[in-house]
């Protein structure tokens, strides 16, 4: 037997429509939890992106800086300009040391323009005095463009 057949005959009316009200506030309130998860989810979308890209500028200043280590005679040529000098892959020729960093600052330029959204990458350093014993210092710096438009970037320094 259901609750109203219980009840006196004044008060079967009245409870009448009770139901309907309750399942409705519970789907405004299922509604409003759905909507508060949706916006979460999204939030955790853009926080993920953003720490991608960071990600991946701290890998970019890593290989640029492992590229200056490993060819350490071309000196300033690293502070100079890119150019395309066909020193690796395939019919690559034979490279300076200044040719080899070129080529490399012209293919980590173009994977940083690539990979990051309004990426861009730069070395610039200090050179020490003519006939000291110091290191060059260089400043390896990665920027892009997050999607709120601002422009965060990654700045390496190493001594070679």
């Amino acid at each position: 037997m259901s609750l109203q057949q219980h009840l006196p005959p004044r008060m079967r009316h009245l409870t009448r429509g009770f139901t309907l009200v309750e399942s409705m506030v519970a789907l405004v309130v299922v509604s409003v939890g759905m909507l508060g998860i949706a916006g979460l989810y999204v939030t955790t979308l853009k926080s993920g992106g953003g720490a991608i890209n960071r990600l991946q500028a701290v890998n970019f200043a890593s290989d640029m800086a492992d590229r200056i280590r490993s060819n350490r005679t071309a000196n300033l040529a690293y502070l100079g300009g890119a150019a395309n000098n066909n020193c690796y892959g395939a019919g690559a020729v034979i490279c300076t040391p200044a040719q080899m960093a070129a080529n490399d600052l012209l293919v980590w330029q173009a994977q940083v323009a690539q990979v990051l959204p309004g990426g861009a990458a730069t070395v610039t350093g200090v050179v020490p005095v003519p006939g000291s014993t110091a290191l060059y210092n260089y400043v390896i710096t990665v920027s892009w463009t997050e999607t709120d438009g601002s422009t965060p970037s990654c700045v390496l320094n190493i001594q070679a």
